[in-house]
């Protein structure tokens, strides 16, 4: 049993302020000296860059849908070691889950996977009275999810709150706080969400202090951290992903890494300032020069990373370098594998272009047959050219920006044997972008798609496995371990 002060930051729909609300309480109770470990419901890469912004530790993701109910409670406890108190960010609507499968992955299903309490965030910026009747409707349809404070967003003068306040008394669910309208904390936006952390830099930094002081203002923070006490104690164990590998991959090199918990900042695929970035720690200490290389895009263009990917390469006897194909003309030293997560290569299309350098150094890594995973962003990276712009010319297809926005969960299976899956290898995973990339699936495609439509795509060829499809690693941790092991062949 694990005990662990939490929260879930939930609201009847998108739109209502959680980001704004959660964050800055992640911001407000580290300010106040509190360890506080970031989360997000569902499968968002952008929120949980500005979560470790405001705590110093990795944003992690609670997907239901993509790693399965029971690993939930031990992925939080895992990424919620040593912390002080966890803030959960919501998803969506607190009822809204996977499509046409009832309660999965929705905010209400993590809830209650974690035994947390619930604050709803409403926006009130066009009702008085009919708020009671709003928070009344969520607190009861699920008796089995807590709902237990309100935080009232965009309440527009002192009148207005009292009305507000007024009404919430009789619905028996306590007001925790109410925030004005402020600009300030406004995070811009494009086409696939928020703009990432990594791109905004001193902006991010502002806006994050910004929520948190709002947040001081208009919240009752003990109130909050009250109950975020009187969560029940856990019955899971942390997830652990040196438990997964007791004896790591053998290395290229002579000898094979010592098996351990690897002391990982695994966030770091969200940086960017140039140079290569390698992860620390007492296990890679005393590995280094015995573990392979395992390269990992990062920066301004490469910003979706899930934090237990890392983690699984290291438990699997690999070193983490993270470098950025912005600004770094060559891949780190002695890279034996090549990671490429999502992002967003068309805003920055013409600087990964002319970065001929890198783009040739990464066509060679493929050529020789060493692993090359990549997803969407990844994908496109490796395409021959994105929007008309020359690109790393390992895979046979052009890509383009699309107005037609492609997002969803999905369910699919290895088509053949790659670096990551063997055939028949059942995923469940996520995609999300605005692209299109002509043809959709090579020769051998990577996956076919079961669920919701079936079809194949992406590109297995050689050591490269490319797919718009994002996949939690944790779920299937057998790919870390396969795609170390190619190494060494």
């Amino acid at each position: 049993m694990t005990s662990l002060p939490r929260l879930v930051i939930a609201a009847p729909s998108s739109g209502s302020g959680k980001t704004t609300v959660a964050t800055g309480l992640m911001a407000a109770f580290t300010g106040a000296g509190l360890a506080v470990s970031p989360h997000k419901v569902g499968p968002d890469y952008i929120d949980p860059g500005y979560h470790a912004l405001a705590t110093g530790r990795p944003g992690r993701n609670l997907d239901a849908f993509m790693c399965g109910p029971e690993l939930i409670a031990p992925l939080f406890l895992h990424g919620a070691a040593g912390a002080d108190l966890a803030v959960v960010e919501g998803v969506m609507g607190l009822y809204d889950g996977a499509a046409e499968q009832g309660e999965l992955a929705s905010t209400a299903h993590v809830a209650k996977l974690l035994r947390a309490p619930v604050v709803l965030v409403v926006d009130a910026s066009s009702q008085s009275r009919s708020v009671a009747a709003l928070v009344h409707g969520f607190a009861s349809w699920d008796p089995e999810v807590r709902v237990a404070g309100v935080i009232l967003n965009k309440v527009a003068s002192d009148r207005h709150e009292a009305l507000l306040r007024e009404a919430l008394d009789e619905s028996g669910v306590p007001v925790l706080g109410a925030l004005r309208r402020a600009e300030q904390v406004s995070v811009p936006s494009r086409h696939l969400g928020l703009v990432p952390v990594a791109e905004r830099s001193a902006d991010a930094v502002g806006a994050v202090r910004a929520m948190a002081a709002q947040v001081r203002a208009g919240c009752d923070m003990e109130a909050l951290l009250t109950l975020a006490r009187s969560a029940p104690s856990l019955d899971a164990a942390p997830w652990d992903p040196a438990g997964l590998f007791p004896s790591p991959a053998p290395s290229r090199n002579q000898g094979a890494p010592p098996s351990g918990p690897p002391e990982l900042w695994a966030g770091v695929p969200q940086g960017g300032t140039g140079g290569h970035n390698r992860a620390t720690g007492p296990h890679l200490d005393r590995v280094r020069g015995e573990a392979p290389v395992v390269a990992v895009a990062g920066g301004p263009a490469f910003t979706f990373s899930y934090a237990e990917h890392a983690e699984l390469l290291a438990a699997a006897g690999a070193e983490v370098v993270t470098f950025d194909p912005l600004r770094d003309e060559q891949l780190p030293a002695d890279t034996a594998a090549l990671v490429i997560g999502g992002g967003f290569p068309e805003v920055y299309a013409p600087e990964l272009s002319a970065n001929e350098p890198l783009r040739k150094a990464v066509a060679e890594l493929a050529a020789s047959g060493a692993p090359v995973a990549a997803e969407c962003a990844g994908l496109l990276y490796l395409a021959r050219e994105l929007d008309g712009k020359p690109m790393c010319g390992v895979l046979d297809a052009t890509a383009r920006m699309s107005e037609r926005l492609t997002l969803g969960y999905r369910e699919a299976v290895a088509v053949s044997d790659s670096v990551l899956a063997e055939a028949g290898t059942r995923v469940r995973g996520h995609e999300f972008h605005r692209t299109v990339i002509e043809p959709g699936a090579g020769a051998t495609p990577a996956w076919g798609v079961t669920r919701p439509e079936r079809r194949v795509e992406g590109f297995v060829h050689g050591g490269v496995h490319a797919s718009y499809l994002h996949v939690h690693w944790a779920a299937v941790p057998s790919v870390a371990r396969r795609l170390v092991e190619r190494c060494s062949e």
